[in-house]
C-alpha cells in the first residue's frame, strides 16, 4: 500500500491543479504517469451545460477512435439465419436469440456490446430493464440496431464507442491506454471533442461544454483548456 501511495503522490506532483492544459501537454503528463503493473485505462470526462431532462438535451451517440480503446470488446448479436452467420465471421463473440436473451434474464453480463437486427427488438425488449441501466441495450441512434451486422460488428471490433450524458450533464469517454503514445492519445481525444462539438443541442443557449478532464484509472484529474481543445478539435 505505501508503494502504491507513492507512486500516486509522485503522479499528482505533476499536475498543476490551478492549470489548464493543452492536449499536447496532458497526453504527454498522462503517459508519464504510468508506473501500476498493470495498462490503465485514460478516460475523457466533460461537464456540460445541458439539462438531460429536456429530451432534445440527451446527448448519445458512438463514433470509432482512430487508435481503438486499447481494448478487446465481448460483442453479443441477437440475430437469426443469415444474419447470425454473419455475426459469427464478423468476429462476434456470443450470437443467438432466445437463448441469450433467457441467459441474461438469469444474470448473465459477459459482454460489452449489444447489437441486433430490427426483426428481434419485438423479443429483446424485455431486456431493457436490465440492460438499459448498464448502458447496453442495442439503439439505433447509435448504430447497435441495423441490418449491417458484419459492419456492426466490426466497427465494435475495432474500436467504436458509445457515449451519454448522465443526469448531471456528464460525458464520461473512454480514451485509450497507458500504453498509447501521447500522439495516439491525442488523436483520439480529438475525435472525441470533434463528435461532442457535433452533439450540441440547436436549443441550447449559453455555454455547452464547461469542462474537460483527462486521468487514469488511478490517476489525477487533469484539466484541458476547453478553448484551445475545441480549436485543435475542429482543426
Amino acid at each position: 500500500m505505501l508503494r502504491r501511495g507513492k507512486r500516486i503522490l509522485a503522479a499528482k506532483a505533476k499536475v498543476e491543479p490551478a492549470k489548464k492544459y493543452t492536449l499536447k501537454e496532458a497526453a504527454e503528463i498522462v503517459v508519464s504517469t504510468a508506473g501500476t503493473k498493470f495498462d490503465e485505462t485514460v478516460e475523457l470526462h466533460f461537464n456540460l451545460g445541458v439539462d438531460p431532462r429536456k429530451a432534445d438535451q440527451q446527448i448519445r451517440n458512438s463514433i470509432v477512435l482512430p487508435h481503438g480503446t486499447g481494448k478487446n470488446p465481448r460483442v453479443l448479436v441477437f440475430a437469426e439465419g443469415e444474419k447470425a452467420e454473419e455475426a459469427k465471421k464478423a468476429g462476434a463473440d456470443y450470437v443467438g436469440s432466445d437463448d441469450l436473451i433467457e441467459k441474461i434474464m438469469n444474470g448473465w453480463f459477459d459482454f460489452d456490446i449489444v447489437i441486433t437486427t430490427p426483426t428481434m427488438m419485438g423479443r429483446i425488449g424485455k431486456l431493457g430493464r436490465v440492460l438499459g441501466p448498464r448502458g447496453l441495450m442495442p439503439n439505433p441512434k447509435v448504430g447497435t440496431v441495423t441490418m449491417d451486422i458484419a459492419k456492426a460488428v466490426q466497427e465494435a471490433k475495432s474500436g467504436k464507442i458509445t457515449y451519454r450524458v448522465d443526469k448531471f450533464g456528464n460525458l464520461h469517454i473512454i480514451v485509450g491506454k497507458l500504453s498509447f503514445t501521447p500522439e495516439q492519445l491525442k488523436e483520439n481525444i480529438k475525435t472525441i471533442i470533434a463528435a461532442v462539438l457535433k452533439d450540441r443541442p440547436p436549443s441550447l443557449k449559453g455555454v455547452y461544454i464547461k469542462s474537460i478532464t483527462l486521468c487514469t484509472t488511478m490517476g489525477p484529474g487533469i484539466k484541458l483548456n476547453v478553448a484551445s481543445a475545441v480549436q485543435e478539435a475542429r482543426s
